[in-house]
C-alpha cells in the first residue's frame, strides 16, 4: 500500500529546531497505523510531511520532493529500506531515522553502514520518534555551521587527523568517510582523548538527549565507528563507557602536539 499526503499545520509554528521554515520529513512504512501516527506526530510538531509505502515510492518521492530527513522502515514492499537508503543517498546525503521490528545489531549494523545516521527499534513512541527527528535535524544544522566557521588547524592524534571545518577525517593518511553522527561522536571523543566518556554522557553530547533506553544506540555507532577507524582506537570500559586512545603525551601526534596541514579532498560519506 503506498500513500502520499503533504500537509502543513494550520497556525503551526515550525519545528523548535528549524526556526523561519518548516522542514520536510518522508516516513516510509508500510503499515497504515504506525505511518499515520508517525505522519500525525510530525504535522503537530510543525514539519510538513509525506509518506511512502514501499521501496520505489521512497526513492520516487525522495528525488521529487527532497526531503530534509527520513524516517525509514527496513522491512518494506518493492525493495527494503537498507536498498531505499542507499538509493537514496547516492542522488544526496539525507540524515535518515531507520525504523526496524527486530532487535538484532546485526541489521542495526547493516543500516549504518548504509548511511542511517540513527535508528528504533519498533515498539516506540510518537514522542520518542519527534525527539529523534528533531536532534538529526539539529545535528545538520550544527555541521553546517561548523563548516562556515574558520578553524585554525587540524586535531591530530597519532595517524587519526580530524578537520573540523571540512569535516573531514584521514587515519594514516587514507580519507575514512564518516556519516554525519560517527563523526559528532569521534569528534566527542577526541575533545577528551584516553578519558573514558560515559554513555549517557555521549547520548547527551551527542545525541542530545538523556534516556537509558539509548545506550544501545551508542554501542551501535561505536562499533560502526571502530569499523572505519580501527577498533584498536576506541578502547571499551564495561559497565562505563568509552575513550579514544592516543599516544602517550609528548609523542608525535600526541594532544598538544601542532596542527599539521592536511591536503587532498575528502567527502563526507552517509
Amino acid at each position: 500500500m503506498d500513500h502520499k499526503n503533504t500537509t502543513q499545520t494550520p497556525g503551526g509554528s515550525a519545528a523548535a529546531s528549524t526556526p523561519g521554515a518548516q522542514r520536510r520529513i518522508l516516513v516510509v512504512e508500510d503499515d497504515p497505523t504506525i505511518v499515520d501516527a508517525i505522519a500525525r506526530r510530525l504535522r503537530a510538531e510543525g514539519f510538513q510531511v509525506q509518506t511512502a509505502g514501499d521501496g520505489p515510492a521512497a526513492v520516487d518521492t525522495a528525488e521529487a520532493w527532497q526531503p530534509d530527513l527520513l524516517v525509514l522502515d527496513i522491512m518494506l514492499p518493492g525493495f527494503d529500506g537498507l536498498e531505499v537508503c542507499r538509493r537514496v543517498q547516492a542522488q544526496r546525503p539525507v540524515p535518515v531515522l531507520m525504523l526496524t521490528a527486530r532487535d538484532d545489531e546485526t541489521d542495526m549494523l547493516v543500516g549504518l553502514g548504509v548511511g542511517a545516521d540513527d535508528y528504533m527499534t519498533k515498539p516506540f513512541s510518537m514522542r520518542e520518534v519527534a525527539a529523534r527527528v528533531h536532534v538529526l535535524l539539529r545535528r545538520v544544522e550544527r555541521a553546517t555551521l561548523a563548516a562556515h566557521t574558520p578553524r585554525s588547524g587540524i586535531l591530530r592524534l597519532g595517524e587519526l587527523e580530524i578537520d573540523h571545518a571540512q569535516r573531514r577525517v584521514r587515519v594514516t593518511g587514507e580519507d575514512v568517510h564518516l556519516t554525519p553522527t560517527e563523526f559528532d561522536l569521534l569528534v566527542c571523543l577526541a575533545h577528551s582523548p584516553r578519558a573514558v566518556l560515559s554513555r549517557e554522557q555521549l547520548l547527551a553530547e551527542v545525541w542530545d538527549w538523556a534516556d537509558a533506553s539509548g545506550t544501545r544506540t551508542v554501542d551501535s555507532h561505536i562499533k560502526a565507528l571502530r569499523r572505519k577507524i580501527g577498533a584498536e582506537r576506541i578502547r571499551t570500559v564495561h559497565g562505563v563507557g568509552y575513550a579514544l586512545e592516543t599516544p602517550a603525551p609528548g609523542t608525535p601526534g600526541a594532544p598538544g602536539a601542532q596542527p599539521t596541514p592536511v591536503t587532498g579532498a575528502a567527502v563526507e560519506g552517509s
